[in-house]
């Protein structure tokens, strides 16, 4: 699975310039229009792994590991577009809505030499919510495009001839442009949806600011190699937003930068070179509070001994920062705003979902997240995605993406308080037939999901063994189940509370219900 880091978009309009970079023009062949079908309607997303979520007033757009889903009733019906032209079975890596306009950047992964490596896939566009597309390829270089004009300097510049490691995490968008952030191919911009692209210089790890009049001497260079020795951590970009006509923010493996005048000149503030600094160089996701206009960063651990993982925050355009939640690994930025100065900043992270609403002096999780009629929870400590659409003076809907499910609370009874709709996406289920998800699976980070379908209401049990036949667990015994469609969950335990060694496992579900056993087989990987 590809390793996707994604931030949630919170971009107001930018008027774009930069002194006269090579652009980098992709043919005909490559920009082409889709039809596409909003017909077909489901009742969950098309993948459980929610990588990023933007909600509007009615329009929930969601990222997935399986391709794009939108919902056009706040969640109450989805359309899937995971093995439909122009997606294909690619994975989405970034989201955008801007101007009505609904973007997607894709990828998926590909072995090279024995190893499964990211590769970008492009670039998807509607301006019709979804009913046809726009497909943009992953913009690259000419092998001789090794040069870029910068103000009064001609710098080298790595070319990037090749899609693998080429994939873009973030999408943001300014007047009339439309900016990416890739590992390999850098920050880049277009300002002309897409037909071409350009190069947009940012510091190298050794300087703190450039501007088009500086005498400069370095090279456009992510990573070492026969083209040159310089390896920028500066130079391999994640994130990017924009915040007003003229401010920009870039996060890097090397830190976060800023420029204000439209992405001419850039300065660089990172755990090393400030007095109250972020906490790590690694910026994977930035996030714009319109309510205070202060700044927060997902910002990790990058090479510094000293660094560390941590959200941090600035309130006077990154002079200075505060840190919080420091040791959680977050993924991303959300907000519920009341009016214009109250708002609820939301950061998910590997050790669950975080909430905070005196800007971020103390956090508050949920107890659980758990279907209030299904009774289907969310169980996974791994989220990913968070953000909040308001429906009227009083009641909000907060998001909330995992690597195991969405989850949609209406909070009307207060704090993580209210009513949850969960959506776990899994294939139909038959009469008298089982298959368990994901699987294999890894105790440590999620519960494996038994999936099941009953003729009639009937007590159920199911039963864990080893490959040996030998029992290793019962779910439940004798346990009232309604007909139709059943889920059972299973964390990895035996009897004891042990978690269980690698291998091959198998269930089994008895029922007056079901004309004979029915058996399934689980993979176990820690």
């Amino acid at each position: 699975m590809i390793k996707q880091i994604l931030v949630l978009f919170f971009i107001t309009m930018v008027v774009f310039g930069q002194y006269s970079p090579k652009s980098f023009q992709l043919d005909d062949k490559k920009l082409s229009k889709i039809e596409g079908s909003q017909s077909i309607k489901d009742v969950t997303p098309s993948s459980n792994s929610i990588i990023d979520i933007i909600a509007t007033d009615n329009l929930i757009i969601l990222g997935t590991s399986s391709g794009l889903s939108l919902s056009e009733d706040n969640g109450e019906n989805w359309t899937n577009y995971y093995q439909r032209e122009p997606f294909g079975e690619d994975g989405i890596t970034a989201i955008g809505y801007n101007n009505g306009i609904i973007w997607a950047t894709t990828g998926k992964t590909t072995e090279v030499n024995g190893e499964n490596l990211p590769e970008g896939t492009g670039i998807k566009y509607s301006t019709d919510n979804g009913i046809t597309w726009t497909s943009i390829q992953q913009p690259v270089d000419s092998p001789g495009d090794s040069s870029i004009t910068y103000g009064i300097n001609t710098l080298r510049a790595l070319p990037v001839t090749t899609k693998i490691n080429n994939i873009s995490y973030d999408i943001a968008f300014t007047k009339n442009t439309i900016w990416i952030s890739s590992f390999a191919g850098g920050l880049r911009k277009s300002s002309d949806m897409g037909v071409t692209w350009e190069r947009v210089i940012l510091p190298p790890d050794n300087l703190d600011f450039i501007s088009p009049n500086d005498i400069l001497d370095f090279s456009l260079q992510p990573v070492a190699g026969k083209f040159g020795k310089e390896s920028w951590l500066n130079h391999r970009v994640f994130s990017v937003i924009s915040v007003n006509d003229s401010t920009l923010y870039v996060g890097t493996s090397g830190g976060i930068n800023k420029s204000t005048n439209n992405g001419i000149s850039w300065k660089k503030f990172n755990h090393q070179n400030q007095a109250n600094p972020i906490s790590g160089n690694f910026a994977v996701g930035l996030g714009y509070n319109k309510a205070n206009n202060s700044i927060w960063a997902a910002t990790w651990k990058a090479e510094g001994l000293e660094e560390f993982y941590a959200v941090s925050h600035s309130s006077d355009g990154g002079e200075n920062w505060e840190v919080t939640l420091p040791d959680e690994r977050a993924h991303n930025l959300g907000f519920k705003y009341f009016n214009a100065s109250d708002f609820h900043v939301m950061v998910p992270t590997d050790k669950g979902i975080f909430r905070s609403k005196n800007n971020g002096n103390t956090w508050v999780q949920p107890t659980s997240i758990k279907d209030t009629y299904s009774k289907i929870p969310i169980v996974t400590n791994i989220f990913i995605s968070a953000a909040s659409n308001r429906l009227n003076a009083t009641d909000y809907y907060i998001w909330v993406g995992s690597n195991n499910g969405l989850a949609r609370l209406s909070e009307t009874n207060g704090f993580w308080e209210g009513e949850w709709k969960v959506y776990l996406a899994s294939n139909d289920i038959k009469l008298d037939e089982t298959y368990a998800f994901p699987n294999p699976f890894s105790p440590s980070q999620e519960l494996i999901k038994i999936k099941y379908g009953l003729s009639s209401a009937s007590d159920v049990t199911i039963r864990i063994m080893n490959f040996g036949m030998e029992l290793v667990r019962t779910l439940v015994q004798n346990t009232p189940r309604g007909i139709g469609g059943q889920f059972e969950f299973w964390d990895g335990k035996d009897e004891s509370g042990k978690i269980v060694t690698n291998g091959v496992y198998f269930y089994r579900i008895d029922s007056d219900a079901l004309s004979k056993p029915l058996f399934g087989k689980i993979m176990v990987l820690k």
